[in-house]
């Protein structure tokens, strides 16, 4: 079936919840849900709110149809607005349209999706949206190119570890928005391999309180301050080279040595320690 048949996202009650099984591709008129989907919302509720109790969990994931043993995937999917039921019809349907395991998909609060995938223990691969997703971000409920992104968390091997897989989620949905805005994102916490993807996912009010008290009277830019922030960069990406340094910026070595003298100085930073030159590093990426 092509995945433009399995777009009827307006078919799936706003407020339910979604299941699926043995990866078939199910048209949404097909798929199990029933207002307030009291199993898988329990399940959710009991992700969300913490560590939760063994026999609980136990008894929500053989409720939902999941095996009560991991390991599992959780995914956090959004759209635009405050309903979740796109959101959770979106999800729904790209996890149809990869084969895998069986999943439970349900609501969060604030418009957000969340999924619930077991895999297998014994298989390289990674859990994938990325087929599916465009095409629902061009063919999406709220019209076409809504922005929808996705966090997918790394596997933890037992139900306990369900709240840590929610924030992994969480935070790689967090990179997926700052990333792409307006567009279709998927990460997973696999993709967070470089310190500016990982710094990508800190609330942007965080990352301009962290780069303007690390960068000092730098941040501020304009004039000489501009000047010095462009040396920083390029001294920091010939790593912290005084001869490339100079020949990309066309100076003579001992101007290098005086401009970083000078960030040295109103940063408060050495740069001949592996640490500082990290945290300007950081706080340039921060910007």
């Amino acid at each position: 079936m092509h995945v433009h048949d399995l777009l009827q996202l307006d078919s799936l009650d706003p407020g339910g919840c979604a299941t699926g099984h043995d990866g078939r591709a199910e048209s949404a008129g097909d798929i199990p849900h029933a207002d307030g989907c009291p199993t898988t919302e329990a399940l959710v509720a009991l992700a969300a709110g913490g560590p939760a109790e063994g026999a609980a969990l136990d008894a929500a994931l053989r409720a939902c149809g999941l095996s009560p043993s991991g390991p599992y995937r959780v995914v956090v999917a959004t759209t635009v607005g405050e309903e979740h039921g796109p959101a959770v019809s979106a999800l729904a349907e790209a996890l149809r349209c990869s084969p895998g395991e069986p999943f439970a998909a349900g609501p969060l609060p604030g418009g957000a999706a969340v999924a619930l995938v077991p895999v297998d223990p014994d298989a390289e691969r990674r859990l994938s949206l990325g087929e599916p997703w465009p095409t629902l971000y061009a063919e999406g409920p709220q019209g076409p190119q809504t922005p929808l992104h996705a966090g997918i968390s790394g596997p933890v091997r037992d139900p306990e570890g369900i709240d840590s897989a929610l924030g992994q989620a969480r935070y790689a949905l967090a990179v997926s928005r700052a990333q792409a805005p307006d567009q279709a994102r998927v990460t997973a916490v696999e993709d967070l391999g470089t310190l500016g993807a990982l710094l990508a996912g800190v609330p942007a009010e965080v990352r301009t309180a962290f780069s303007s008290r690390v960068l000092g009277p730098l941040a501020r830019g304009g004039g000489s301050h501009g000047m010095l922030v462009e040396t920083l960069e390029v001294f920091l990406a010939h790593h912290g080279s005084w001869a490339r340094t100079a020949a990309a910026l066309q100076l003579h070595v001992n101007s290098v040595h005086y401009r970083i003298q000078r960030i040295e100085s109103l940063t408060g930073r050495d740069l001949s320690r592996l640490e500082h030159k990290l945290d300007l590093q950081a706080a340039l990426l921060c910007r």
